[in-house]
């Protein structure tokens, strides 16, 4: 079982969020956190029901509240509030950041769609 970050931190400019494990520490961009929100509007309600998310790359993050002792909910500046990114999912963001954007990406371009669109 993933335990929470030891320190959550988000940068001035709202646009990073640091989590540190065990000396390891991780940055993760809002738009990328959006696009990968555990929400039903982003995951939907059953496999083969994810919703693509475009037009997210100038989002910031507005709002960071501990929900319990085992996730975080992030409120960005689009107004997206749901979905609650508990400590597992949330590690796993951070470690397989590179593969989950690659894979996004792909998806936009298979889509025609656009990170600013």
């Amino acid at each position: 079982m993933v335990q929470m970050p030891e320190t959550i931190r988000l940068d001035k400019n709202k646009s990073i969020l640091h989590l540190e494990y065990a000396g390891q520490t991780y940055g993760l961009s809002a738009e990328y956190l959006r696009v990968h929100s555990p929400s039903a509007q982003v995951r939907g309600h059953g496999v083969g029901q994810e919703v693509l998310q475009t037009g997210k790359r100038l989002v910031t993050i507005v709002g960071l509240e501990m929900s319990g002792n085992y996730a975080l909910k992030i409120v960005y500046s689009d107004g997206h509030d749901s979905g609650l990114y508990d400590w597992a999912y949330l590690h796993e963001l951070a470690t397989t950041q590179e593969a989950k954007w690659q894979a996004y990406e792909a998806r936009l371009a298979q889509a025609g769609a656009s990170r600013d669109v």
